[in-house]
């Protein structure tokens, strides 16, 4: 029968609650017998139709836990490792039950960047943009981005960070009110605290201040690692980092309401990093989050 059918009765039975003689009315101007009226009442739900019904709840959660900032290809990595879905699901289920929910991922507008390809080459820029890696702790990608709290936005604070190549996973992170050397020396002892053992990762950074300082670099120097900087004005060759912090802040912190407090900044920073190392799956990662896909090769 059809859904949209069987929804009308649905709708005369409840309007015509009470009232005498309304179903009668309702058939006749939809030009339905009282009997194929209640033969439709009484039917069945299909097995087809209570699949649907689920994955159609399942994909609005899914797609409002991961703050409406997922696609298809995501929607179904999450669907597939949901305990609750026990038949299998195709990327053309999910892109239908999506197009007829009328959700889509909310995409922020790429930002061009306006540097020439061809600007000169720097010798210790080792990464060169070679950001296929093969094992965790063998690339450590390091930045700072800016984040803002109070009643109007009027606080600044810089968020560093230091994210393993290998899975996307954030290794560490820091808040202080500006970058500093200070500062990220101590999101990199965070880092290799958390790594539990020695390793000697490539550190790929910019060339701000904080990262070329004396103290940054002696520190870095004890572990023995190989240090690699970006070209100057070439985001791009630290693509994987610039791209986390545009999820984080597009996703994460743009869909929650602005923190009063530097209490409350902390919180949600938490929140949201805790968010992206657990739970954001991810096909690129084999529908795996970056704890599971770092944990997996560890």
């Amino acid at each position: 029968m059809n859904k949209q059918r069987q929804l009308a009765y649905y709708a005369i039975k409840d309007v015509s609650q009470g009232k005498h003689g309304a179903i009668t009315k309702l058939l006749k101007i939809i030009g339905v017998s009282r009997q194929a009226y209640n033969k439709g009442l009484r039917r069945l739900e299909t097995v087809w139709e209570t699949r649907n019904k689920q994955l159609k709840e399942r994909t609005q959660y899914w797609f409002d836990f991961n703050l409406q900032g997922i696609g298809a290809g995501n929607m179904l990595v999450n669907l597939q490792a949901d305990a609750s879905i026990t038949f299998p699901v195709t990327f053309k289920q999910v892109r239908r039950v999506m197009r007829e929910l009328g959700i889509r991922c909310l995409v922020h507008p790429k930002k061009h960047n306006r540097v020439k390809q061809s600007e000169q080459y720097i010798q210790d820029n080792l990464l060169n943009q070679n950001f296929n890696v093969s094992r965790p702790n063998q690339v450590w990608l390091a930045d700072s981005t800016e984040l803002s709290y109070g009643i109007n936005g009027e606080y600044k604070v810089r968020l560093s960070g230091v994210l393993d190549l290998y899975g996307r996973r954030l290794l560490s992170y820091h808040l202080s009110p500006t970058e500093t050397s200070e500062a990220e020396v101590q999101v990199f002892q965070q880092a290799f605290a958390g790594a539990g053992s020695v390793v000697h990762p490539m550190v790929h950074t910019d060339r701000g201040s904080a990262y070329t300082s004396k103290m940054f670099s002696r520190y870095l120097d004890q572990y023995e690692v190989t240090r690699s900087m970006s070209r100057p004005g070439t985001p791009y060759d630290n693509a994987p980092m610039e791209r986390w912090w545009n999820e984080f802040k597009h996703r994460w912190m743009a869909r929650h309401p602005m923190p009063k407090t530097y209490q409350e900044l902390m919180k949600l920073v938490e929140a949201g990093i805790e968010y992206f190392n657990h739970y954001n799956r991810s096909t690129q990662r084999n529908g795996l989050t970056p704890d599971e896909y770092w944990n997996k090769a560890v």
